[in-house]
């Protein structure tokens, strides 16, 4: 059940849980306000609470506001397009074959059989992305398990619209964001650091981040780049 409360210009939306910490959220493209809070929690606390960070979710409205947008893709001739973090040019071929993707020099070829819609085109190019995900993701995941200590039961790649991934610790699931293939690989890295670093810490608390400034003292750099074009998702709290 989603409960609203007002600040003024801003309506937040809060969702009580079984859960034992509180979290916000701000979530593109205009910056709609999320509290995630225990169920036993009143609303005066969580009020006080949301009040007590009205600067942050104003920087972070703003900053969605500011952000320059990724115009809509139609999957055409001389479209840009990117993997892991290089842009390519769309070379778009009609032929009587299997669809596919195919890579040379800085062209991506998008071959599709006559008569191919924009939304089948789409649903090519977002299954390659996913499948650019499913081959880097495991060596990663398998790295990070060593030196972390812990072991992922299993991982899956989809489309997210506000995430780059989440970690469920009950099961040991994670799940990552097809358009990390367009990212530089690097910032897969530190996904798959993030939601390891979840199995030992649910939340985004104190230690967590003191975590993450142990396995990867520079993970607030890839999380900026995370952030910024050809994709922009949601703006994590730490």
């Amino acid at each position: 059940m989603v409960t609203q409360i007002n600040l003024g210009d801003i309506e937040v939306d809060v969702v009580l849980k079984d859960i034992k910490n509180i979290h916000l959220s701000v979530y593109p493209p205009h910056g709609k306000v999320r509290v995630a809070a225990p169920s036993r929690m009143d609303l005066d606390t969580i009020r006080v609470f949301t009040i007590s960070k009205l600067d942050w979710i104003r920087k972070q409205q703003k900053k969605f506001r500011d952000q320059e947008r990724e115009t809509p893709r139609e999957y055409l001739e001389r479209e840009s397009h990117f993997l892991w973090g290089r842009r390519y040019l769309m070379r778009v071929v009609e032929v009587d074959e299997a669809p596919r993707v195919e890579l040379e020099h800085r062209t991506m070829t998008l071959k599709v059989r006559p008569g191919t819609d924009e939304e089948k085109r789409q649903a090519i190019v977002d299954g390659w992305y996913r499948g650019q995900v499913k081959a880097a993701a495991p060596p990663l995941i398998k790295k990070w398990e060593r030196r972390i200590g812990v072991q992922v039961e299993r991982f899956f790649v989809r489309r997210m619209k506000t995430r780059w991934g989440s970690c469920n610790p009950a099961t040991r699931c994670i799940r990552f964001n097809t358009d990390l293939a367009k990212k530089p690989k690097d910032c897969l890295e530190y996904l798959v650091v993030h939601e390891l670093a979840h199995l030992l810490e649910p939340t985004h608390n104190p230690r967590f981040v003191a975590l993450m400034d142990r396995l990867m003292p520079k993970w607030r750099f890839y999380r900026e780049q995370l952030n910024r074009l050809p994709v922009s998702h949601e703006e994590w709290l730490y």
